[in-house]
C-alpha cells in the first residue's frame, strides 16, 4: 500500500474554531477587539470604491433565510455564509451562525477559514458603535437596548468601547432575556436598569438600539417614542418583510446606510417609497457629506450588515492569527506533486 506523499504547506489552510476565536478575543479583550476590528471597518469604509459590491444572496424559506456575503478587493476575496431561523432558540439551536472565507486574488487559494458566528456578533456591534460615534448626539450618555438577546451584550460593550456608553436601559418581551443581559452586562461594570416597558426604555436615553429577531414587520418603536436628537441604532431588520420601526419615525430622521441596493431590500427602508434619500456611511467616513449636523436632528442607521464588514472582520483575524497558536492547519487543498497529476495523487493513496 502506497501512502498519500507529506502535503506541502500549500495544502493547508489556517482554520480558526469557536475554541481559538474566544481564546483570540481574550488574549487582546474584548473591548480592545471590538475598537481595533472597528478600526479595519473604517479604513475599508473609507476605500468603498475599490470593492466589488453585490447584494447578499438569499435563500429565503419559512423557517428562516440562508445568506451567502461576497466581496473582493484586487489582492482578497471574502465571503460569509450566515443563516437567521428565528424559530430555533425554541429547539436549542443559535438564531443566528456563520462561517467565512478570505482567499487570495491572484492565486484562488484560501487564506483563511473561521468561525463567524461570535465574529459576526463582534463585527455588527463594532460597525454600530462606529456609526454612533458619527451620529450619536454629543454627550450621549445612556443607551436603550430593545432587545435583549445574543447581540446585547456586544453593543453595549462596543459603544462603551467606541462612544463611552455605560448607562443602559434594557427592555424585552422574554423577562428571561433581560435577565441574563441584566447579570452579564453588570458584571462588565454597566449600569443597568430593566424596564417594563419599550415606553420606559427609551426614556432618557440618546441612543435607541433596536435588536430583535422575529421574522415579521414589527412596530417596536412607534412614532411618538422618538424624540428630537436621538439616535436609533437599528440592527433587527435585516431581510424582506422584516423591520422593527415605525415608518412615520423614518419620515422625521436621516437615515443613513451601507449600501443602497441591499438596504432597500431587506432594512427599514423597505417600508419606503424605493427613491426615498438615504445617506451612504462611506461618503461620511470620507468627510464627503456630513454625519450629525445639529443637536435636534434624528440620525437612524439603518443596519442590515454588508460584506465589506465581514470581510474587514476576516482581513482583521487573518492579520492578529500570525505569530499564534489561535488556529489549526487544515488540510483542506489537494496538493499533488505535480499539479497536472492529481489523479496520480489518488492513485498513490490506495
Amino acid at each position: 500500500m502506497m501512502l498519500r506523499p507529506q502535503p506541502s504547506q500549500r495544502a493547508f489552510v489556517p482554520f480558526v474554531s469557536v475554541e481559538n476565536m474566544m481564546r483570540l478575543v481574550h488574549a487582546i479583550g474584548v473591548e480592545r477587539f471590538i475598537a481595533d476590528l472597528a478600526g479595519h471597518i473604517e479604513a475599508d469604509f473609507r476605500r468603498w470604491p475599490e470593492f466589488d459590491k453585490t447584494p447578499r444572496v438569499a435563500s429565503h424559506s419559512r423557517d428562516g433565510v440562508i445568506e451567502l456575503m461576497p466581496t473582493a478587493d484586487a489582492e482578497s476575496y471574502g465571503f460569509k455564509y450566515v443563516n437567521g431561523h428565528p424559530g430555533n432558540m425554541r429547539a436549542g439551536y443559535q438564531t443566528v451562525t456563520a462561517f467565512g472565507v478570505l482567499s487570495s486574488v491572484s492565486t484562488g487559494y484560501p487564506l483563511l477559514l473561521t468561525e463567524m458566528t461570535l465574529l459576526t456578533a463582534l463585527r455588527t456591534a463594532a460597525t454600530s458603535a462606529l456609526v454612533g460615534r458619527y451620529l450619536a448626539p454629543e454627550g450621549a450618555q445612556v443607551m436603550a437596548l430593545i432587545g435583549n438577546g445574543a447581540q446585547c451584550e456586544f453593543q453595549a460593550l462596543a459603544f462603551r468601547a467606541l462612544c463611552g456608553i455605560n448607562r443602559l436601559r434594557l427592555y424585552d418581551i422574554d423577562p428571561r432575556a433581560t435577565e441574563k443581559a441584566l447579570r452579564n452586562l453588570r458584571a462588565q461594570g454597566f449600569e443597568v436598569t430593566a424596564c417594563a416597558s419599550t415606553q420606559t426604555a427609551v426614556e432618557g436615553a440618546q441612543i435607541l438600539t433596536t435588536c430583535t429577531a422575529d421574522k415579521q414587520f414589527a412596530t417596536i418603536l412607534t412614532d411618538n417614542m422618538v424624540g428630537a436628537g436621538v439616535h436609533l441604532n437599528a440592527i433587527g431588520g435585516d431581510c424582506p418583510g422584516k423591520t422593527e420601526l415605525h415608518p412615520d419615525i423614518l419620515k422625521r430622521a436621516d437615515i443613513f446606510v451601507e449600501y443602497p441596493p441591499q438596504t432597500r431590500i431587506e432594512g427599514e427602508i423597505q417600508q419606503l417609497d424605493p427613491d426615498h434619500p438615504v445617506i451612504e456611511l462611506w461618503q461620511v467616513m470620507r468627510g464627503e457629506v456630513p454625519g450629525r449636523r445639529d443637536a435636534r436632528q434624528i440620525t437612524l442607521f439603518d443596519s442590515v450588515g454588508f460584506a465589506i464588514e465581514d470581510f474587514s472582520a476576516l482581513r482583521f483575524v487573518h492579520e492578529r492569527i500570525r505569530g499564534t497558536d489561535f488556529f489549526a492547519p487544515l488540510d483542506m487543498l489537494a496538493d499533488p506533486d505535480d499539479p497536472r497529476d492529481l489523479f496520480g495523487m489518488l492513485d498513490r493513496a490506495r
